[in-house]
């Protein structure tokens, strides 16, 4: 099933990304071609998306079982129906980010399969490198999660919520800490939470659940925000990596950078963090 972009899409940074976060034993990517399960009313599926070859692409092809259900799910993954062109002329405007957005027009911001397992990955990855995070989830993804075809898929919430975060520290290697925040999500989803029905969710309350919860503050739920609530305003004034970009500046002195960014803060991220971490 082939799938339009309007605008086209940067594709070089997007195949890195996918691929710089890719789960061990859920998700494989070669050659700008990403693989993973996707849940459908049919159950899980596993299916390709391919982002070709090119550095900027009209057309992302689907490949797999149930392809009319997962193609929505695709689109809103990688933001294909996603503002921004108009956020694009807006940051342009910017000194700093003008030359960021001519390097990479048609950059988007990846969202989620699922909400669920993309909020339980950021507390995995708190204060933690990407490649031990991934390491961790990998190992989530060996002990629980259900084998679909050649791969697994991430472990549903109300698995993990009823292995217990002493299980989860075990599997994983986390802190004590870390497994008992992975856990008390893993309850607060599997009882209601429901970040996978965007539509339906009020970010706001969303965000509010997110921080009251132990072990979860701003950068967490902020990160959320922007990856699964499609906010695309969404901004984490604390993030290492922004600061570094912006010459090593404090997370106010951040904050108040980007306030002419609005209301696309979050695109102005993903330049950021682009030009900083996935170049040559």
């Amino acid at each position: 099933m082939k799938l339009p972009v309007p605008g086209g899409l940067a594709a070089e940074p997007l195949r890195r990304f996918l691929l710089a976060h890719a789960l061990p034993g859920a998700e494989t990517h070669v050659d700008g071609v990403h693989r993973r399960v996707f849940w459908t009313s049919h159950g899980p599926v596993e299916a390709s998306v391919d982002l070709g070859t090119q550095e900027r692409c009209d057309v992302v092809v689907l490949d797999g079982p149930h392809a009319e259900e997962v193609a929505p799910v695709v689109r809103r993954w990688l933001d294909l129906d996603g503002h921004q062109e108009e956020a694009e002329r807006h940051l342009a405007q910017d000194p700093l980010l003008a030359p960021l957005v001519a390097a990479n027009p048609g950059l988007r911001v990846p969202r989620a399969v699922s909400g669920a397992e993309t909020a339980l990955l950021t507390v995995l990855g708190q204060q933690v490198s990407l490649a031990a995070a991934r390491t961790f989830a990998g190992r989530l993804v060996a002990a629980y999660g259900e084998s679909v075809d050649a791969l697994r898929a991430f472990p549903r919430p109300d698995v993990l919520a009823a292995a217990g975060p002493d299980a989860i520290r075990a599997v994983t290697g986390v802190t004590g800490a870390r497994a008992r925040t992975l856990h008390v999500l893993a309850q607060t989803l599997a009882d209601g939470l429901d970040l996978d029905n965007v539509a339906a969710v009020d970010p706001v309350t969303a965000h509010a659940e997110l921080l009251a919860l132990p072990g979860i503050g701003p950068w967490t739920a902020d990160y959320v925000a922007l990856r699964v609530l499609g906010d695309d305003d969404a901004f984490l004034p604390s993030d290492l990596v922004l600061r570094r970009a912006l010459g090593r500046t404090t997370a106010r002195e951040a904050l108040a950078r980007a306030e002419t960014w609005r209301p696309w803060r979050g695109y102005a991220l993903l330049h950021l963090w682009t030009a900083e971490v996935f170049v040559d």
